[in-house]
């Protein structure tokens, strides 16, 4: 057993401590190479398209012009043999030299149309060649097939006629023919050869034209490509730069957003999640700091008067008194233990409506009498309960006496000594609205949206707001939201606040109990004047 522990102690990694420095991704290729290389490849690939297509196109037009000329040019030549030339009856055969006035016709038409005049007779043999390289040749005896396409009319091919040439050449032929004492008869063939090689015989000029202005083409595409390539992935590597940092708690970075495309509303929404983060880490501090402070001060007063009591500091007829602030300080403990755990539910979903039918009005009643003696000591007036009626919501009772009793403390808290606390009613036939104001300092107008934010406080010197953690109006709100209503504010500094919660209406009881009202809020404004 001890062997298995200690195999399994050093086999075991210690955990590494966490640094604040960003983490290290590797990356295998950039999306800047992907999309740079990715771009090439259709370059290059539409760039061989595009040079096979106009090479076979410009080929197929070039062999017609070749095809054209070629059996142009040997039809002259032809005709220039049938009128010069030497027939020989006995052999059926013409005879042409060289240094004959026919045959020196011939060399020139040949260099002129820069092409080799062949003529053979009716087996294939040459009889005349104007070309003086033996190599023109690869075998003395024409394809029989040549002389009978021939013998049908025009005759082209581009290729070595079976291997009667030894390279690919370019062959218009016709027939020449004579009338003789048997009628007309083909007595010999005439064709025009010259090399079949598609750069001698496209124009230079027009090749180095299109070479050039593609090559040109291809360089400006590419500096483009790179250069939409590189704008595209710049702000995600800014995005990636400023993830590392949120990684490790620094929420400063800040993506520029230079497009209203796709990737400027990405760039857009990750500088909107950055702020968020920013606001909730700074209020996740800010709530630390405050639970702290909130921790610290009522269990040390607990502490120290607790201490004081047992140890005789203080005497046994300051204990009652000194009781009470004990008191006090674990209601104020218990608070904020509730406050967390309705964050805590809120958070994992679990707060859940347990709806009931319920009077309203005597809700709001019950939560301004267990805040009777602070209203009396503040000399706070409290108005518009007459003007209420019994209200039935079909709602959760527990959760809507929190959202109330929170709206009901902070108007309390935050009126000016002799201030008024105002309630209103208005109902429709949909819904029911409950207004709560208060007189005093207000709410400034950049603080207005983010009052309903968690562990958001207004003041934050604390001295005011300094029992608060900035989690009772968060919670108001979700609770509403759970109920299908909502809750608003409207703020005017150092004049009114009002807090509005919206509430779907279900049924209304028309039986006001205007003496409830009448005689709390009587014996509150007595108290108050006292």
């Amino acid at each position: 057993m001890k062997q298995r522990v200690n195999q399994t102690q050093k086999t075991a990694k210690p955990n590494k401590p966490r640094t604040n420095k960003a983490p290290y991704f590797r990356v295998r290729r950039s999306l800047f190479k992907k999309y740079l290389i990715f771009g090439i490849v259709i370059l290059l690939t539409s760039f061989i398209a595009l040079s096979v297509t106009m090479y076979i196109f410009v080929n197929r037009y070039w062999e017609e012009e070749k095809k054209v000329s070629l059996i142009d040019n040997a039809k002259r030549v032809a005709d220039v043999i049938e009128s010069s030339s030497t027939y020989l009856p006995a052999a059926h055969m013409l005879i042409i030299d060289r240094e004959s006035p026919v045959g020196l016709t011939v060399v020139n038409m040949s260099e002129i149309i820069d092409a080799d005049i062949i003529v053979v007779d009716n087996t294939g043999k040459i009889a005349y060649c104007s070309a003086e390289d033996a190599d023109t040749f690869a075998s003395d005896q024409l394809p029989s097939y040549v002389l009978g396409a021939t013998a049908q009319g025009d005759f082209f091919e581009a290729g070595t006629l079976e291997g009667y040439f030894p390279k690919a050449r370019y062959t218009a032929g016709v027939p020449i023919s004579m009338d003789t004492d048997d009628g007309e008869m083909i007595l010999a063939f005439c064709y025009a050869s010259t090399p079949a090689t598609f750069v001698s015989g496209l124009p230079v000029t027009f090749l180095q034209i299109f070479l050039t202005a593609a090559v040109v083409m291809l360089i400006i595409i590419i500096i483009f490509v790179a250069s939409m390539s590189y704008s595209m992935s710049r702000p995600l590597k800014q995005m990636s730069s400023a993830a590392k940092k949120f990684a490790v708690g620094d929420f400063s970075v800040r993506v520029k957003v230079n497009s209203d495309d796709e990737i400027g509303e990405l760039a857009t929404a990750f500088n909107y999640m950055a702020d968020s983060l920013s606001s909730s880490e700074s209020m996740r501090r800010s709530f630390i700091s405050n639970v702290s402070h909130e921790l610290k001060t009522p269990m040390t007063t607990i502490a120290g008067f607790i201490d004081g009591m047992l140890d005789g500091t203080i005497p046994p007829e300051r204990h009652d008194h000194y009781m009470k602030i004990v008191s006090n300080e674990v209601k104020r403990l218990s608070r904020l233990v509730t406050s967390m755990l309705s964050l805590s539910r809120i958070d994992r979903g679990e707060l859940k409506v347990n709806r009931q039918k319920f009077d309203m009005f005597s809700l709001i009643i019950t939560i301004l009498a267990s805040y009777e003696q602070k209203i009396v000591s503040r000399k706070l007036h409290i108005a518009g309960l007459e003007d209420f009626r019994s209200i039935t919501v079909n709602a959760d009772p527990d959760l809507m006496y929190q959202v109330v009793y929170n709206l009901i403390e902070n108007a309390v808290k935050f009126t000016n000594e002799g201030g008024t606390i105002h309630f209103g009613v208005e109902e429709t036939r949909y819904d029911l609205s409950i207004m709560i104001s208060n007189t005093g300092p207000g709410i400034p107008p950049e603080d207005i949206r983010y009052v309903f934010d968690r562990f958001y406080k207004t003041d934050k010197s604390r001295s005011m707001d300094k029992k608060g953690m900035g989690l009772g109006l968060f919670i108001a709100k979700t609770i509403m939201r759970l109920h299908g209503g909502d809750i608003y504010v409207d703020s005017r500094v150092n004049e009114l606040t009002t807090f509005t919660i919206r509430l779907p209406r279900t049924e209304t009881v028309t039986a006001p109990p205007k003496s409830e009202s009448k005689i709390i809020e009587t014996t509150i404004n007595s108290e108050t004047e006292e």
